[in-house]
């Protein structure tokens, strides 16, 4: 019975008396609870700060909080938050009416009870700070979002069609081929971002495996390949082989298998791309499983051909002749396209018997497939041209210019009468080339090569695959061709080595410091020698060239010249010279060259011309771009180089001389240039308007030019159009002259700067074939153009008017009203700049629907003009 009574006297205590001292404490001690749960908050930030150092840590190496972690955290930065708040409460909230000597009852209960509350929430707080499982783990870089795409029509659909192969559980593995400088990367990282974006894929890697062109680094570059996916998967390797690591990647790589066959719902997908890939790379050797795989492999090379189903299994054995490499799939692929079975069969059987050839770092398959499309090429002219591009292509672009030069010495349009059809057949060939892809697109062009001839930028220049330039070389060095290049001939070099019956030679010297007296090379027609700036080899000696009497093509650049070598004389059947960047004195034996029809002087230091000039009739190119001590030019020099269709005189000579001046001594004189009939390319720079000529200056069959009349300092590097005029000080008169007035008919490219005109607006007829127009500070200017029943600017796409202070009008209309959607039909810039007197276009009003918004106007803040009728 005692035993009842004490244990009901225990559950009484628990249940009523304790929670009653409780409550009691609540109201009698409530500064006591304000002082713990301070304590309490302090040892709860402590443990927080401790803890925020070991998750730093973890996050500069990269590896991802746990929840768990992270849910602490905030907990811990709320609780105390709450709890400070409440201790301050406590202190400074009046609880009495008399200061604290009589406190107010409720207010110390409810404050002591959440005191208490709080208390106990910290405590567990402090309990739950121990994390069994850590408190981050590793994970795998993301994926980066990659920047710099375009798109283009034929790369969507090829994009689509790479998409839909990804979406596609049959297919395991997609190749993307194509020659360099195609867009091959940014096409595949394309496919990884948008991968990633539409979640096919749980991991995508992508490895760039440029170390294949190293045929001794297989080990290394897939023992990087095994890091890499190891890295994204957030694996590491137990053992350090390669074949084990191989294994375990294999196993980490088919859990993907497991859990299908499991059927969990989240599986694992792993896309992995391979960039750059010049060789066959072994996947088993990397632990990547393929050949258990029920894979697919879509391949479309022929096109829509109805023969299709015949063609497929042909088609596949010449894929496995190519060896599956990108570059020999390409060339075949695109010299069969649309070829029938016969011709498939054909080209398999020649790849089967074609020679094994041995060339170090190259694939055996490569060159059989480079030198089979070469075999294919129709026509002397274009394989001819080919090697030519394998002989030029030493470090990045081809010249389109250059080519030009070096094929008219060759001969290689010797049934063309003009440069103009040279020119025409040098793209027709080169996009031959092109379309076999054995030649690239790539913009830019050579040092100081004109853009005048080539203003397209698809053929400015031309770009040759590394591969295909060696395989172009080695077809060279054979009968019948004979070419040898050397891209850095040693200093000890041994010239006998070279001395053969080589046709085609050209060498690169780095560090040769003198060459042979003489060089026999009997059957030589194509001599290449460069210098870099650096170089000491600067000069020839004299009887280098003797027995050379075949040589057609000379270019030697950085060479120092006094006097040209004697032998240069002899070499009678030369017709292209180019000596780029020489230094030139006495150059009197060039006029024995009587077969010559390029010369090329480019950034020399030459400051006369030699009157033995006079005797290269023959000559059809003169290009003295950049020779800025040129000062002398002799009269009659120019007027007798009868066939002359090209001169290039850009930051050149510019020390015309008057046409009165009648001196035989004097400098020649701008009038001279109508004597060149055949003239139709020009650069050239008139320092004063005095000087044009008031005769023709021109035979007016001109195709492109290049004129700046006035003191230009700087000159444009190239052109935006092909027939440019720019044209600074003198009076406004010159534009009324009749040889200025018969180029502005043709005229596509003007500048007026700083004209000083008093004259009469200009009639809008001269401007027929205007397209961009640029005016600057014509103070004097008041009407820009008078406006001529039924004439209009058909061809303006641009124009620029700043800084003419006193213009008021544009076009001066002797007509009710300007329609300037008719007079400006393909108008999409407009440009207007500090003209404070401007009222507008005319004296009469006019409307224009704007459709574009590339008008620009300063300093005229009340012209308001709504002008685009036309979008390009």
């Amino acid at each position: 019975m005692a035993e009842i009574v004490i244990a009901v006297a225990g559950k009484v205590l628990e249940y009523l008396v304790f929670p009653i001292g409780r409550q009691l404490g609540y109201l009698f001690c409530y500064r006591s609870p304000a002082q713990k749960l301070r304590n309490q908050v302090q040892t709860l930030r402590t443990a927080r700060n401790d803890q925020q150092i070991t998750v730093d840590e973890a996050t500069r190496k990269g590896d991802e909080i746990r929840p768990a972690v992270r849910e602490w955290l905030n907990g811990v930065d709320q609780i105390t938050g709450e709890a400070e708040a409440l201790a301050l409460t406590m202190d400074d909230q009046n609880m009495s009416c008399l200061k604290g000597w009589c406190p107010n009852p409720i207010s110390c209960y409810q404050l002591g009870r959440e005191a208490y509350k709080k208390a106990q929430v910290i405590v567990g707080m402090q309990t739950a700070r121990n994390f069994p499982d850590g408190i981050s783990y590793g994970v795998p870089p993301r994926s980066a979002t990659f920047k710099g795409y375009e798109c283009f029509q034929s790369r969507d659909s090829t994009l689509k069609d790479i998409m839909d192969a990804l979406r596609d559980d049959k297919t395991k593995m997609i190749g993307v081929c194509g020659m360099g400088g195609l867009g091959k990367t940014m096409l595949v990282k394309q496919v990884a971002q948008q991968a990633k974006q539409q979640n096919l894929f749980t991991t995508d890697i992508y490895i760039d495996v440029s170390w294949t062109r190293d045929l001794k680094k297989d080990e290394e570059g897939i023992a990087k390949i095994q890091q890499k996916i190891a890295e994204m998967l957030g694996y590491q390797f137990k053992g350090k082989d390669e074949s084990t690591k191989a294994d375990e990647l294999k196993q980490r790589l088919q859990k993907n298998k497991k859990q299908e066959k499991e059927n969990q719902p989240e599986k694992e997908k792993i896309l992995i791309i391979l960039d750059d890939i010049w060789k066959e790379i072994n996947l088993e050797k990397v632990g990547i499983p393929f050949k258990d795989d029920q894979t697919i492999c879509k391949l479309n090379i022929a096109g829509d051909s109805v023969e299709g189903d015949q063609l497929r299994p042909i088609a596949i054995k010449v894929l496995d002749e190519c060896g599956g490499l990108p570059i020999a799939i390409v060339t075949i692929a695109t010299t069969l396209k649309d070829e029938t079975i016969a011709v498939w069969k054909n080209a398999l059987d020649e790849l089967r018997s074609c020679a094994p050839t041995n060339i170090i770092g190259m694939e055996e398959k490569v060159y059989s497939c480079l030198e089979w499309s070469y075999h294919h090429l129709k026509g002397d002219e274009v394989k001819s041209l080919f090697l030519l591009c394998g002989c030029l292509s030493y470090y990045g672009d081809i010249s389109m210019d250059q080519m030009l030069r070096y094929a008219i010495g060759m001969n290689f349009f010797d049934r063309i009468d003009s440069l103009e059809g040279a020119i025409n057949k040098l793209v027709t060939l080169v996009k031959t080339l092109k379309a076999s892809s054995l030649l690239l697109d790539r913009d830019g062009s050579g040092v100081g090569a004109s853009r005048l001839l080539f203003m397209d930028g698809d053929h400015e220049s031309v770009r040759m695959h590394d591969l295909v330039r060696d395989v172009a070389r080695i077809i060279a060095s054979k009968d019948p061709h004979l070419f040898k290049v050397v891209e850095d001939v040693p200093s000890d070099q041994d010239w006998t080595e070279i001395e053969d019956e080589s046709k085609f030679i050209s060498l690169y010297c780095k560090a040769v410091h003198e060459l042979p007296p003489r060089l026999v090379c009997p059957k030589l027609q194509f001599f290449i020698l460069q210098s870099n700036s650096g170089a000491s080899l600067n000069t020839i000696p004299n009887m280098f060239f003797e027995g050379m009497s075949q040589l057609k093509v000379l270019a030697l650049s950085g060479m120092h010249f006094p006097t040209l070598p004697s032998t240069l004389q002899s070499l009678a059947n030369l017709r292209t010279l180019c000596l780029d960047r020489c230094k030139l004195g006495d150059m009197a034996i060039i006029g024995e060259l009587k077969k010559l029809q390029v010369l090329s002087m480019v950034g020399s230091d030459i400051q006369q011309l030699p009157r033995e000039m006079m005797q290269l009739t023959n000559l059809r190119l003169l290009d003295l771009n950049y020779c800025e001590m040129l000062k002398v030019i002799p009269r009659d020099i120019l007027s007798s180089l009868s066939r002359l269709e090209c001169l290039f005189m850009k930051s050149s000579f510019s020390e015309w001389a008057a046409e009165e001046v009648c001196d035989g001594e004097s400098n020649a004189c701008l009038s001279e240039l109508n004597n060149l009939h055949r003239l139709r390319t020009i650069e050239v720079k008139i320092p004063n308007a005095e000087l044009v000529p008031k005769a023709d200056m021109f035979n007016h069959n001109l195709t492109s030019y290049a004129i700046f009349i006035g003191s230009f300092y700087r000159l444009p590097k190239t052109y935006e159009k092909s027939r440019t005029l720019h044209l600074q000080g003198g009076d406004k008169s010159l534009l009324f002259r009749d040889e200025i007035l018969k180029l502005l008919r043709t005229t596509e490219d003007m500048l007026l700067w700083r004209l000083e005109v008093c004259g009469r607006p200009i009639p809008i007829r001269s401007f027929d074939s205007l397209k961009t127009l640029v005016v600057r500070e014509c103070h004097g200017l008041k009407i820009l153009f008078v406006l001529s029943m039924g004439r209009d600017l058909p061809q303006l796409e641009e124009m620029t008017i700043e800084d003419c202070y006193k213009m008021q009008q544009i076009i001066e209309d002797g007509h009710f009203g300007i329609n300037l959607r008719l007079l400006f039909p393909k108008l999409r810039s407009l440009k207007l700049g500090f003209l404070p007197k401007l009222v507008n276009f005319g004296y009469f009003s006019f409307v224009m629907e704007t459709t574009s918004k590339a008008m620009c106007s300063h300093g005229n803040p009340d012209i308001n003009m709504s002008f685009f009728n036309y979008q390009s």
